[in-house]
């Protein structure tokens, strides 16, 4: 991308996986249960202070190191058993069904004594499993509350015997440029590293989505930095440190944040509902300067002009038009597209929003009301089917065995019970069923459909101290098939 005519690029900042971690030196979790960012004395964001190291130390049980892992198909060959070529496969790091392991590194903040953690998105998007490691070396599993894209804000959950030290949001809105920071995070796998530095700017649009806002800092931000705090003086975190701009890869001194009025917004609703509702109005718009405001005779110099209009969309219903110009949204004056995106995400759903609009010359008020725009991440509901299912318990997918898919895999027309057609990497039947097992039995119960393979693993999920037994026959290496028999262990 370009920046002031510099072409660089945009580097998200998810570390690849290091050997070794550095943390700090230990410090104790159980002496605080409360915030870490209630100073006795509000500090001066415009005066340096003459060391970092108090605010530092004082913050840093709070901040953690995120590392992921998440299992791969690899497409190249694996070797098969017996092969004089097999030891070449732990070269690639594939296990026998050709899968690889691959890891990434993160930070991320506590923000309350409970065990709520904010990081970004991107570090745990297609995380198998995350795990958080503190200041003190002690490290727990987390799992995910939520995550939204558009703002690259997830919300991960731990859980603690002893309440947890936590940091606060600051209002990002009172963050001025010039105002001093501090950024601790995970770069390059160093965890506990301080760096610091100012507020270069506040608002800046990177072209990434249509929430950016973002705030800029010149305090180093490198890979691995992801999901960190950006603190004030006061050890409010005022951002999120996401991206960097980077010819190098290393930091420059352009780190961007995502303000924390943003996070307290996106986590709050994540950790409500697990997900990110946004208002909808359904139109295309376009940026006004002044001689476009000129031209439509209205007074100001900013605004947005309606190009296109959604069938049925909240501002069809509204009878907005193409060619409106948008001057403002419920008295507070629209500076343009990004301006009015921002100011409509902020705004309730199901309830009239008053558009201040230019038409034909003359002003007038038009109310609208926001309806919920539909998520991108979310799939197609589809009808349940009589001959496909898929077992959340086990977690394969199961066809029945009909004529296609008898061809499908090769088994003979006497052969009865459920097809396997894929295994989950997180599931339960991970490395114990195969793509093509016909399974027969489940607890010494036959099944020739989905229905009943799923019905057993109901009952069995009664007794989960008991493992499912499962007969399968498996097709071998020579085309000739056997019974196999595996169990799997159903633990909650």
């Amino acid at each position: 991308m370009t920046v002031k005519g510099v072409t660089s690029t945009m580097i998200r900042t998810a570390a690849a996986v290091f050997a070794l971690i550095c943390v700090m030196a230990p410090v104790s979790l159980a002496q605080t249960g409360g915030s870490l960012s209630r100073p006795g004395v509000p500090a001066d964001a415009r005066t340096a202070p003459q060391s970092f190291s108090a605010l530092s130390k004082r913050l840093m049980p709070a901040v953690v190191n995120i590392s992921t892992s998440q299992v791969v198909a690899t497409r190249l060959p694996t070797f098969p058993e017996g092969s004089p070529a097999e030891r070449f496969n732990e070269y690639f790091g594939r296990n026998d069904d050709g899968f690889q392991r691959q890891g990434s590194l993160g930070s991320g903040f506590v923000i309350s004594a409970d065990g709520y953690i904010v990081t970004n998105n991107h570090v745990i998007e297609k995380a198998d499993t995350i795990e958080v490691t503190f200041s003190d070396g002690r490290t727990l599993d987390a799992k995910i509350i939520g995550r939204d894209k558009d703002t690259d804000i997830a919300v991960l959950k731990i859980s603690s015997r002893t309440p947890l030290p936590f940091v606060d949001l600051a209002d990002s809105d009172e963050a001025e440029v010039g105002d001093w920071v501090i950024a601790i995070g995970n770069p390059l796998g160093f965890g506990g590293s301080v760096s610091a530095g100012i507020i270069s700017a506040t608002g800046r649009d990177l072209n990434t989505g249509r929430s950016d806002n973002f705030i800029q800092t010149d305090a180093a931000i490198n890979q691995g930095n992801s999901g960190g705090p950006l603190f004030n003086l006061n050890g409010q975190v005022v951002g999120v440190n996401t991206a960097i701009i980077s010819q190098s890869g290393g930091s420059i001194g352009l780190g961007f944040s995502v303000p924390s009025n943003t996070v307290k917004r996106i986590s709050a609703a994540l950790i409500k509902d697990g997900r990110v509702s946004r208002p909808w109005l359904g139109v295309n718009v376009q940026d006004a300067d002044a001689s476009l405001i000129k031209a439509y005779r209205a007074k100001g110099t900013t605004g947005a002009i309606v190009t296109r209009i959604t069938d049925a969309s909240p501002a069809a219903k509204a009878k907005l038009e193409v060619g409106d110009l948008i001057l403002s949204i419920d008295g507070r004056t629209v500076a343009g597209v990004r301006d009015m995106t921002r100011q409509l995400s902020e705004k309730p759903i199901g309830k009239a929003v008053t558009f201040s609009i230019v038409r034909d010359g003359r002003q007038r008020d038009v109310p609208v009301i926001l309806g919920e725009l539909p998520d991108e991440d979310e799939p197609a509901t589809a009808a349940p089917s009589e001959t496909a299912g898929m077992s959340n318990d086990l977690g394969a997918d199961l066809v029945a065995l009909d004529d296609d898919v008898r061809r499908r895999f090769g088994a003979p027309r006497d052969m009865n019970g459920v097809a396997v057609t894929a295994v989950s990497t997180r599931g339960r039947a991970y490395n114990k069923l195969r793509k093509g097992d016909v399974i027969v039995e489940v607890n010494f119960q036959p099944v020739s459909a989905v229905a009943d393979v799923i019905k057993r693993l109901d009952t069995a999920m009664q007794s989960p101290n008991q493992p499912i037994l499962i007969r399968v026959k498996r097709r071998g290496e020579t085309g000739g098939w056997f019974d196999q028999f595996v169990s799997i262990e159903i633990k909650k």
